[in-house]
């Protein structure tokens, strides 16, 4: 008998399944994602309690994001190493110290004593940070539970489904902060995020693979599959993974793609509230709805996105989505009717999320023997750019004088979509065009 027909008698070794992991992962990443948005209403009311310059407040601003984009690269490759679950944990808890900071903060110094509290704050922006960087080890943790004929369905509803914390938090944020206070409407985003962990705790597991090495077995990749997992081996080494995807070639263009599209995703959304009120005079209640609009369409169509990239052949999606983008952004920055800007942003959130349900699909194919450490170098690098654009596109809208100040300022970013169209050509002519089904 083979060692694939002798698996069904030892298969009571293996807990969990797809399904359950597909839920714990994006429910725990959607919980860890929603906690950076109680970070970031609070800055301006800082800032202006606390006399914060415009850099000292962009940086207080900005901590969650960059450390949330620099931690998924060891994260990331740690699950080559550990697993998906126990990274994932550490990074939850490091988020729930954060946020019980900052309302421990809020409850006892806010509003008038908050004097000389600054670097306490940046530690706590860059603890709530952490919550961000679930995003890779989740990728690393589906990668080794779903076969690659299943990974755009996958990894697009975990990424899409998870990313819609940000969005759905600046709706009803407001709303429970004006209904209950300040600190009581806080505190029921750090029971959501605490409640998130303890499910995972509980419910979540590493694939296959990892459960039978901890068993004292070893599986290969078929074996794997037969089992209900991925047919990928891992390397074994964080620190392998993280050299041998660095050394493939795919990983860049796939950083390149990643960041023009989540990364930008992330700069939208933290400028977009600036531009509406700034452009079109609207209350900040008013820019907070129609960011969020942006930045649900963009999560929520990663989950078809994923679900297309595992039926159809995807060969010029890259180029039509960036083409998207660009069309998008140049109308955008010459725009002075809100109906037409508004449009434009929606229609830049399509481009960018079935973008980015793309780049999880193409991972595992490009880069098989290193998913683990590829996805640190994408998710983190690419995150880099919600820390990155932003900066660029004030700089210009402040230069600028004008109507056209705040839209002129889109044309940086515009730029870089622009860059991709030769990166993509050159990665098809050396590397061969992307035709999963």
């Amino acid at each position: 008998m083979s060692s694939v027909q002798a698996l069904p008698t030892v298969r009571g070794i293996v807990r969990g399944t797809r399904r359950r992991m597909l839920a714990m992962a994006t429910m725990a990443f959607f919980a860890g994602f929603a906690g950076v948005s109680i970070f970031g209403p609070l800055v301006p009311k800082f800032r202006d309690l606390m006399g914060l310059s415009a850099a000292e407040a962009a940086l207080l601003a900005a901590i969650p994001n960059l450390t949330g984009s620099l931690l998924r690269i060891p994260f990331g490759a740690a699950v080559d190493r550990f697993g998906g679950k126990r990274p994932f944990l550490v990074l939850l808890a490091a988020a729930n110290l954060g946020v019980i900071g900052l309302l421990v903060t809020i409850a006892t110094r806010y509003p008038d004593h908050l004097a000389g509290w600054y670097p306490l704050l940046l530690v706590l922006g860059a603890l709530v940070g952490c919550g961000i960087a679930t995003f890779s080890v989740g990728v690393g943790l589906l990668s080794y539970w779903f076969p690659k004929s299943m990974q755009g369905s996958a990894q697009g509803a975990y990424a899409g489904l998870g990313n819609t914390g940000p969005g759905i938090s600046a709706l009803l944020l407001p709303v429970a902060v004006a209904g209950i206070g300040m600190t009581a409407g806080y505190s029921i985003w750090f029971v959501i995020l605490f409640a998130a962990t303890i499910a995972f705790a509980l419910l979540a597991y590493d694939g296959p693979w990892f459960q039978y090495r901890r068993a004292g077995r070893s599986l290969s990749g078929p074996e794997a599959a037969a089992l209900g997992g991925s047919d990928l081996v891992p390397s074994g080494s964080a620190t392998e993974a993280l050299r041998r995807s660095a050394r493939n070639g795919r990983t860049w263009v796939l950083v390149w793609y990643y960041f023009l599209s989540f990364g930008g995703f992330l700069a939208l959304t933290a400028w977009l509230p600036s531009y509406w009120n700034g452009m079109y005079h609207v209350s900040l209640r008013e820019a907070g709805i129609l960011t969020a609009a942006f930045s649900l369409v963009s999560a929520f169509i990663r989950v078809p996105g994923g679900l297309l990239s595992d039926r159809i052949t995807i060969r010029w999606a890259s180029e039509g989505n960036f083409a998207l983008m660009l069309a998008g952004l140049v109308v955008l920055a010459f725009s002075t009717q809100m109906w037409v800007s508004f449009t434009a942003t929606i229609a830049i959130a399509v481009g960018m999320g079935l973008q980015n349900a793309i780049v999880f699909k193409l991972l595992p194919i490009y880069v098989p023997d290193g998913v683990g450490g590829a996805a640190g170098w994408v998710g983190g690098l690419g995150a880099l750019g919600g820390f990155a654009v932003p900066p660029m596109i004030g700089l210009v809208t402040g230069a600028v004088s004008g109507p056209h100040s705040y839209g002129f300022g889109f044309l940086p970013f515009a730029g870089l979509v622009l860059l991709a169209f030769p990166v993509a050509l050159w990665a098809r002519r050396h590397f061969g065009a992307p035709t999963p089904r």
